[in-house]
């Protein structure tokens, strides 16, 4: 089942923030990291994250249940520079044929996961503290999005944890009618495209009957909107996204300093 309300506490000093505030810290402070290529500047940012992550009323087990997809990307990470990286510099730790492990390997396969972690993480850490609606609202206020867009996408976003549950009418209609792959990997493969392209054109067809419902309802009028509830971006908000600025120029000048800076470009 899909979730995505949020799950952490209400009262925490970070949750409490404008969504639009920590939508733009958790931008500013991933996308800073992308300059290097090299573990010490996302390791850094990974702890720094994991050090805050209290104030947003989150708890760590409640983040791994949230993030678990992540260790999926890193085990493909890991594989795909094990067979085809083109670095295969220092040491060697195993040579089987294709199959070559190197110490060079190990390392760039290391800094890209701990970016991926470092970069994904603040996104979950903020959809997981923030009410889609107050996103919303947020945007078309503070940001001065356009309603048809902010709107739009938050009925998409409703719509997520049906996903999940078409998934499994899916897969239990066709099991129903015998369709099983059984135990052939070859099988359950093709079993699993065909599930995904028919919960594709299920998705295709749901939104363009969303879209003209929301249509004659009048989301795309040019009448301004009003809205219900405010939000308002403080000095605390300010202070939010110039301290993940901060944060993230110390982990980049640490990663300098330490002579491990390997730019993403040059």
């Amino acid at each position: 089942m899909i979730s995505i309300e949020p799950v952490a506490a209400p009262d925490a000093p970070l949750a409490r923030r404008n969504p639009v505030a920590k939508v733009a810290a958790a931008l500013v402070f991933s996308f800073t990291l992308l300059a290097t290529l090299d573990p010490v500047a996302p390791a850094i940012a990974i702890a720094i994250e994991l050090a805050v992550l209290p104030l947003f009323g989150i708890r760590y087990r409640v983040l791994a249940r949230r993030a678990w997809p992540l260790l999926l990307s890193a085990a493909g990470i890991l594989v795909t520079l094990v067979l085809f990286a083109a670095d295969r510099s220092g040491r060697v730790l195993l040579d089987a044929g294709p199959v070559l492990v190197s110490t060079g390997v190990l390392l760039t396969a290391l800094g890209l996961v701990l970016r991926v972690f470092a970069v994904a993480l603040p996104g979950v850490i903020v959809f997981a503290t923030t009410d889609p609606t107050d996103l919303a609202d947020a945007l078309i206020q503070n940001v001065r999005a356009p309603a048809r867009f902010a709107i739009g996408a938050l009925a998409a976003f409703r719509l997520v944890p049906l996903l999940g549950q078409e998934w499994q009418m899916i897969s239990m209609a066709r099991r129903a009618r015998g369709v099983d792959a059984g135990r052939n990997p070859a099988a359950k493969l093709r079993l699993f495209a065909s599930t995904a392209f028919a919960l594709l054109v299920g998705a295709i067809r749901r939104g363009t009957r969303l879209a003209v419902a929301m249509d004659a309802r009048g989301f795309d009028a040019g009448i301004p909107r009003t809205v219900a509830r405010r939000q308002r971006f403080t000095r605390a908000d300010t202070l939010l996204v110039v301290g993940a600025l901060v944060l993230a120029a110390a982990a980049l000048t640490t990663s300098v300093l330490a002579g491990t800076f390997r730019p993403l470009l040059g």
